[in-house]
């Protein structure tokens, strides 16, 4: 397979967007979830990830989740979620950058 291309995005977006984009979950743990459902209603977002859990977040730019998957901090994945080896290696070449790359605004 050819190499993954590195990709940017912009540094501060919204949590619900790099969430829908990544379609993946950074537990307190450090594992990382696969999304199988997202949801936006208002100011709160609701996930259900593919191990069965479900969860209503705060959609926000600067909480945890959204740091740890710009930082790359939750590098293990979930054995029930069966996170594809694709995902992770796109993931791991994803780039945030606060000057460059794409806006990944909300449409709806």
């Amino acid at each position: 397979m050819a190499e993954a291309k590195k990709r940017y995005y912009r540094k501060n977006v919204e949590l619900f967007v790099l969430l829908n984009k990544m379609k993946l979950w950074p537990a307190r743990s450090g594992q990382l979830h696969g999304i199988r459902e997202i949801d936006l209603a208002g100011k709160y977002i609701t996930i259900t990830t593919h191990c069965g859990k479900s969860m209503r977040l705060y959609n926000s730019r600067n909480s945890r989740a959204a740091r740890w998957l710009r930082n790359k901090w939750a590098l293990k994945p979930c054995k029930q979620c069966k996170v594809p080896e694709w995902k992770l290696e796109k993931y791991s070449k994803t780039m945030f950058d606060s000057h460059y790359g794409s806006d990944l605004v909300h449409k709806e």
